[in-house]
């Protein structure tokens, strides 16, 4: 028999099944789940046997609409994937308000074995963000959590370009009751279902562009530090960074590596796998790169399997892309310009981005061990949302931990009272 039920609400998850798996779970456990739809997309991927109810109107009634929901189902828990879109943002303020747990889901920060699940929001807004190494490891359980090596490639690409195809299909044809519907994506519907269908279409050309670009890099024999490029509709860019466009991050790159960058080293850009080339980075860093003086010393590469061009760096360059977590594994240097989870001391460098090109600084490699490590015994769940086996190890976990009175940060067993700081830091951490 369940104690204190809870009423979960869901907002928008990842593309594909796993909320609606999620959601039949947490039913099973003796809990009511009912999920907020914003468009069709929504609708198709939750069970018909669930609760469900379409929001009809624009995002200026939003919050008065979230705040009728919670009262009349009595809602006691918010489930999301991303935080930073707008509509979650409010229901982010909405829990904090009203004292509900928030179930903040996320693409894992160690990837593609692992998800993410945290309490008071995620990247830039993660509670790992208040932590510093020291801390981690004064929370730390003793136990030798296994360290899985860092693998060469994203994860699981055909599935979750799949996926993002079919919701986009569902939200093509016109919708009366989605009519105030608009994506927190700047591009239409149209345009991102077209782009989903091009990359998988395109996908064997890229990959032979991609391998004969690395093997003539490669071939070179010049040192070169490696520029991690993101989704330009990656939340991350736009909402914990100061910038707005990858173009700027490429931009600023290309100057400073003018400025400090020996002369016979080389800066290569590489595309976020799921990159469809909409945002025309290749005719920009080769623009950039011109104007810089610096066109014969800068690449481009498309997607593809990151591990070989790492295993080759001098150094790593990001705005805060969790791809810096394999040069962390290989002791790379890493400068990170945005706010990410990573960006920490001991772990990536603080020099100016100039010096960083001239004479980078390279972590520490038991603080990121140790780091690795508390997110492994914490908010890194096993499992993925884009597959079958990614979704059935996700689900064994992530719902035991849903239920828990306190989230992933806060479960470590008796932290060490020995530091001053340390009853000061259990307290900040039990409110997530």
């Amino acid at each position: 028999m369940t104690h204190n039920p809870h009423s979960f609400l869901f907002l928008q998850g990842p593309h594909g099944p796993f909320f609606g798996m999620l959601g039949r779970s947490l039913q099973a456990a003796g809990h009511s789940v009912r999920r907020v739809g914003f468009n069709r997309g929504d609708r198709f991927f939750w069970p018909r046997a669930l609760p469900y109810t379409p929001y009809q109107g624009d995002e200026a009634g939003w919050p008065a609409a979230l705040h009728t929901l919670i009262a009349t189902h009595n809602i006691t828990d918010i489930v999301l994937y991303g935080d930073a879109r707008s509509l979650h943002a409010t229901a982010v303020t909405a829990a904090q308000e009203k004292g509900l747990k928030l179930h903040c889901f996320e693409e894992g920060y160690l990837r593609p074995f692992w998800a993410t699940y945290e309490r008071t929001g995620s990247n830039g807004n993660s509670a790992l963000m208040q932590l510093s190494i020291e801390d981690m490891r004064a929370l730390m359980d003793d136990d030798a959590t296994e360290l899985v090596d860092v693998p060469s490639q994203w994860g699981p690409l055909w599935h979750h370009i799949y996926y993002g195809a079919l919701y986009h299909l569902t939200l093509l044809r016109p919708s009366k009751t989605y009519a105030n519907y608009h994506p927190h994506r700047e591009n239409s519907i149209s345009e991102e279902f077209l782009a989903g269908m091009k990359a998988m279409a395109t996908m064997p050309l890229r990959s032979l562009n991609r391998r004969v670009a690395t093997k003539r890099l490669l071939k070179r024999g010049d040192p070169y530090f490696l520029g991690l490029l993101q989704l330009g509709h990656d939340s991350s860019i736009t909402a914990h960074s100061a910038f707005d466009t990858n173009k700027q991050f490429v931009d600023l790159c290309i100057k400073e590596f003018s400025r400090g960058a020996r002369s016979h080293y080389r800066l290569v850009f590489k595309t976020h796998p799921l990159d469809d080339g909409r945002d025309k980075l290749k005719q920009h860093i080769k623009a950039s790169a011109a104007k810089n003086g610096v066109a014969a010393r800068v690449d481009f590469i498309q997607g593809g399997k990151l591990g070989v061009l790492l295993d080759s760096a001098t150094g790593a360059i990001t705005i805060n892309s969790t791809a810096a977590q394999q040069a962390l594994w290989r002791s790379l240097p890493v400068r990170a310009i945005g706010r990410s989870v990573f960006k920490k001391d001991g772990l990536v460098s603080r020099q100016p981005l100039a010096e960083f090109f001239d004479s980078p600084t390279p972590p520490n490699r038991a603080a990121y061990l140790d780091y690795r490590r508390f997110l492994l015994q914490t908010s890194q769940v096993a499992g993925g949302y884009y597959t079958s086996k990614g979704r059935a190890a996700l689900l064994r976990r992530v719902v035991d931990m849903m239920l828990a009175t306190d989230g992933p940060y806060a479960c470590l067993q008796n932290p060490p009272v020995a530091k001053e700081t340390q009853p000061a830091l259990k307290i900040a951490i039990r409110k997530s």
